[in-house]
């Protein structure tokens, strides 16, 4: 595609996104299916483009305002990935003086805001829990995630499947905590890759691999995976679980269950049972009261822990969306500890930042469920052979999972552990 037609085709994407009524990804996708001409490089582009001003919207948003123009393409030029003389082409020649003039600019001279390019409620909030680490957790932030994936037990050794990548031709290197996982640089397409065609890996972060981990499910037990989504954790926990037993994956939404089942083809998992509910109290959840032995809830929540994959979330969250998501957890939560039995295990997780989603939600519940003690997250981590579980945990003994992307580079996750008393 000729620069000035792909310029004009970033702009024209940019200006969907920036609506900012659905997720980014969808928009992207939407965009390729109803201009089915683009080519992957063009694609690819334009993914990058858009990701990048979301990224530092508040920093592009600034310079943008010294130049002349549309405003989205204004942002497409900041954005723009790759070789500068192939932009520069498409450029006016007052276009290409503005654009030297910001690329001058140094990053050390900015505001704040400039910098970090988060809103103000979202800086405050995250500055108040790490202090002095908050520019790194910036940074980290605003870097694009690693792709991580877990390798099914149920077919193959870690080992067995690293040398097999690399065969391929495919970087690539275990993961430091997790023992199913491997990180690959860049992003290579895996969609032909033979290990995942076959099932013996899935795409999940380190971090999402660890809450798995934790609800340590064994062979033959009832197990409930409370909101399951698209059932990454499901199919890690059915592989824990050797594929016996019973495990059921819960969400309220039928399209994301539907993803679900060519991974489920994939996994040779048959003990898998989704089931779509209307909400946290329906009556196939009744049904199962005081019958199940361990509970996952990764509860729906702002996504905040997320940011390196979707930057688009920081700026369509608020204090108010975060205030509802606190209480439907709460909510949820509430509903899964009627699942389980005596002496069962219920673990609490989400991929957000903030402590009003996960610490906040974790004591009212204590406060609320006498029946229910809290396990140090540390000890299980220890029991599990994860290296330096202690690392990985907040709050005394270690009581809760708090992963950072700046500290552990991972998504920035949380999890919390009760058993039931007999």
């Amino acid at each position: 595609m000729h620069p000035k037609a792909l310029l004009d085709e970033c702009s024209a994407l940019i200006e969907q996104v920036f609506k900012f009524d659905h997720p980014t990804d969808a928009v992207v996708a939407r965009h390729f299916r109803e201009n089915r001409s683009l080519g992957p490089r063009e694609r690819a582009t334009l993914s990058d483009t858009v990701y990048a001003i979301l990224r530092e919207r508040l920093k592009f948003e600034w310079l943008a305002r010294s130049g002349t123009g549309s405003k989205w393409r204004r942002l497409a030029i900041l954005g723009f990935p790759g070789d500068r003389d192939f932009l520069k082409s498409a450029l006016t020649d007052a276009e290409k003086t503005w654009w030297d003039h910001c690329l001058a600019v140094n990053d050390a001279d900015l505001m704040a805001q400039h910098r970090h390019n988060l809103p103000d409620w979202l800086a405050s909030a995250l500055r108040e829990q790490v202090g002095d680490e908050f520019d790194a957790l910036v940074a980290s932030l605003n870097q694009p995630a690693a792709l991580d994936l877990r390798v099914n037990v149920l077919k193959k050794k870690r080992e067995v499947v690293l040398a097999e990548l690399r065969q391929a031709g495919l970087a690539c290197e275990a993961t430091p905590y997790s023992p199913l996982g491997i990180r690959l640089q860049g992003k290579p397409s895996l969609t032909k890759l033979p290990a995942f065609v076959q099932g013996d890996v899935e795409v999940q972060d380190e971090g999402s691999q660890l809450l798995a981990l934790l609800l340590d499910a064994k062979r033959g037990e009832m197990v409930v995976d409370f909101c399951a989504g698209a059932g990454g954790k499901t199919l890690a926990i059915g592989a824990a679980m050797r594929n016996s037993g019973r495990l059921y994956a819960f969400d309220t939404s039928g399209h994301r269950l539907d993803a679900l089942k060519p991974r489920l083809a994939r996994s040779g998992l048959s003990n898998v049972h989704p089931v779509a509910i209307a909400h946290e109290r329906d009556d196939r959840i009744k049904r199962l009261a005081g019958k199940i032995d361990r509970v996952l809830v990764d509860a729906p929540c702002s996504g905040l822990g997320t940011l390196r994959r979707s930057p688009d979330l920081k700026w369509r969250q608020t204090p108010q969306t975060v205030a509802a998501q606190a209480e439907l957890q709460q909510a949820i939560l509430h509903s899964a500890a009627r699942l389980l039995k005596p002496d069962g295990r219920l673990v609490y997780a989400t991929c957000s930042l903030l402590r009003a989603e996960n610490e906040a939600v974790c004591e009212a519940f204590a406060l609320a469920h006498p029946e229910f003690e809290e396990v140090p997250v540390s000890a299980l981590l220890d029991a599990l052979h994860v290296p330096q579980a202690a690392a990985l945990c907040s709050g005394e003994r270690g009581r809760w999972l708090r992963l950072w992307p700046h500290r552990h580079a991972t998504d920035g996750f949380f999890a919390a552990v009760w058993r039931k008393k007999p």
